[in-house]
């Protein structure tokens, strides 16, 4: 069932963007792993330039992706968050290292499959047309 609007959907992309970007210094694994801390900031300013570039309410740079392939990198990405630390070799830091990559990874899974591909424009552009017919 698709019950997150793309506005609330740009609106979690941006905050765990920014999240992913801080959480070696929140979770406390910047000195103890240089590969959870540069993956976890790639993927932060990778989810940030994504987001920045969609077709929906987030796109402020510009609308050049289509909601459906933004939707369909979403899980790509969480499977590449979950499965990093023991991909990379950081499960062994500790939980602060891997529970943050697991924890986003399965939310981008599960957001991705509960988000309405249909930006909230192009719904209501549809309804007026619709009514205009």
């Amino acid at each position: 069932m698709r019950l997150i609007p793309t506005r609330v959907h740009a609106m979690m992309d941006f905050t765990v963007g920014v999240l992913l970007i801080a959480a070696p210094w929140i979770f406390q694994y910047a000195d103890e792993s240089s590969a959870a801390k540069w993956i976890s900031i790639a993927a932060g300013v990778a989810m940030l330039g994504l987001s920045a570039i969609t077709d929906y309410e987030g796109g402020m740079l510009a609308r050049l992706i289509p909601m459906p392939i933004h939707l369909s990198t979403d899980p790509v990405l969480g499977v590449f968050l979950a499965v990093s630390p023991w991909l990379f070799g950081f499960a062994d830091r500790g939980v602060n290292a891997w529970l943050p990559f697991l924890l986003i990874g399965l939310a981008e899974i599960e957001s991705a499959a509960m988000t309405d591909p249909q930006p909230e424009r192009r719904r209501a552009q549809s309804r007026q047309a619709h009514r205009a017919a």
